[in-house]
């Protein structure tokens, strides 16, 4: 694997304003009747739009958003998916290996995360986070209004798929389908409206004291409802601090719940996913609480690359083949050694471009050691820059500690992100923009409850922590002189 001390970003993490308002006064305004030439386009591009162009997977100091960086054999494989330009839809043995590299790919995924591939037949790449819990959203919905059918003793064959959601709830007997979580990621509820629970259908059932963990009781009280299906969806590392929804025997606790009630469990893990892979030691202890028993889940989305692993696809997604899709094999003959189910009947969309073959790239390349460095490294330059801000006079991390909490057990809890603000009540409504002014660093924005805070979010596989810490120290020093 590259070392990452050779693999410097340049200077500025972000163009400069000039270089973004050239880029902006050299787009066309109106599309050319002739066209400008392939020639004449590839040099407008270098020369005028690629330099106003926002360039984080190149820097170790952008910490804006959850953007891992390319490596550098996902970014050779991304080339060479473009150029094969692979319409991965159906399973053709005879004729490409495209869906034999999405399966090994995703197998290896499972492999990386301590997951049984055999466990989780049904592996799909989708276009992103909101794609995917649309997925596992879906396959929810149908799921718990099956489920409630049969309590209901219903002579009808029930499925959403084929009836549409509100004749399949009338005939199931039920009113309502409810999505209980936690601190969710906006994602979800945009989910919730695509496969039409709408928005209102996700629930807040954290505890007052930790809104982050399931209040357990107020769990059960909605699981309960009559005349009511449910959807539990664990938050696996809230986006805003970091912290995971669940600890220890809670997952469980909440696997449990849902077989009693008949509820399917699923588990946002587009963000903390990927803490699987940390070896099971004191250092990371609260975090590998955090990711304990995600294999109980009905269904996961995983952001390593945007993948989604869930386990009744097909019902849900299965294509009336037109003729023309017609993969001409059985599914269940069409490998000698495992089913290999074509993506179209299992994913949203009917084509798309071969995402897995990065994914098989990168992770053939580094390896499960590889990926375990990656993320060490990240969680010690966020754990040293929130031992850094807790030591400071004019930073305050949050959220706030509890009393008696030692600064030891605060570090243990940090993942990737860091959420902090100025002790400075003013300073915190510029604070963001002052910090991010030299270029050479960017935080994102966002709020702690209601008022302005910042938030580190370490995700890029650059990070080297001696390298990077002295900068970011020196850039918030600055921030608030």
């Amino acid at each position: 694997m590259e070392g990452s001390k050779t693999l410097t970003g340049p200077d500025e993490v972000l163009p400069s304003l000039e270089a973004i308002q050239r880029a902006r006064s050299s787009l066309l305004e109106t599309l050319p009747d002739d066209g400008l030439g392939a020639d004449h386009v590839e040099a407008h591009l270098k020369r005028e739009i690629v330099p106003g162009l926002n360039r984080p997977s190149q820097s170790s100091h952008y910490y804006g958003f959850v953007i891992g960086g390319a490596t550098t054999a996902a970014r050779t494989a991304d080339h060479i998916a473009v150029e094969v330009d692979q319409n991965v839809h159906v399973h053709l043995p005879k004729e490409t290996v495209a869906t034999d590299v999405e399966d090994r790919a995703t197998h290896m995924v499972c492999e990386l995360l301590n997951l049984t591939p055999e466990h989780w037949p049904h592996r799909i790449f989708s276009t992103g986070a909101t794609a995917s819990n649309v997925l596992g959203l879906a396959c929810g919905r149908e799921h718990v209004i099956q489920k409630s059918a049969s309590h209901a003793s219903s002579q009808q064959s029930i499925s959403v798929a084929e009836m549409g959601t509100h004749k399949a709830m009338m005939w199931a007997g039920i009113s309502d389908v409810q999505i209980l979580t936690t601190v969710p990621h906006s994602s979800l509820r945009k989910a919730a409206s695509i496969v039409g629970l709408g928005r209102a259908a996700v629930i807040d059932v954290g505890r007052i004291d930790l809104p982050h963990r399931f209040d357990m009781a107020f769990l059960e009280d909605h699981l309960r409802e009559e005349k009511t299906a449910c959807i539990v969806a664990v938050s696996c590392a809230e986006v805003n601090t970091g912290l995971f929804a669940t600890d220890g025997n809670d997952m469980a606790r909440i696997r449990a719940l849902c077989d009693k009630y008949g509820a399917w469990l699923h588990v946002d893990a587009a963000f903390g996913l990927l803490a699987r892979i940390l070896p099971p030691n004191d250092e990371y202890s609260v975090l590998n609480a955090g990711v304990a028993g995600l294999e109980l889940a009905d269904s996961i989305t995983g952001d390593a690359h945007k993948l989604l692993n869930v386990v009744s696809l097909y019902k849900t997604f299965y294509n009336t083949n037109a003729a023309y899709l017609n993969t001409g094999s059985s599914e269940t003959t069409a490998s000698k050694d495992r089913t290999i189910p074509s993506p179209l009947n299992i994913g949203i969309e009917n084509s798309r471009r071969f995402r897995a073959l990065p994914v098989y790239a990168t992770l053939a390349a580094y390896g499960k050691n590889g990926y375990r460095d990656m993320l060490e490294r990240q969680i010690r330059l966020a754990r040293g820059i929130a031992k850094w801000i807790m030591e400071s006079s004019r930073y305050e991390l949050l959220p706030p500690a509890s009393t008696g909490t030692s600064r030891s057990d605060i570090l243990k809890s940090i993942y990737i992100v860091v959420l902090f603000r100025a002790r400075d009540g003013a300073l915190n409504e510029s604070l963001v923009q002052r910090i991010n002014s030299s270029r050479r660093m960017y935080v994102s924005g966002t709020q702690w409850i209601g008022k302005p805070a910042a938030r580190f979010a370490i995700a890029t596989w650059l990070v080297d922590p001696e390298r990077d810490l002295p900068l970011v120290i020196t850039e918030l020093d600055k921030a608030t002189q």
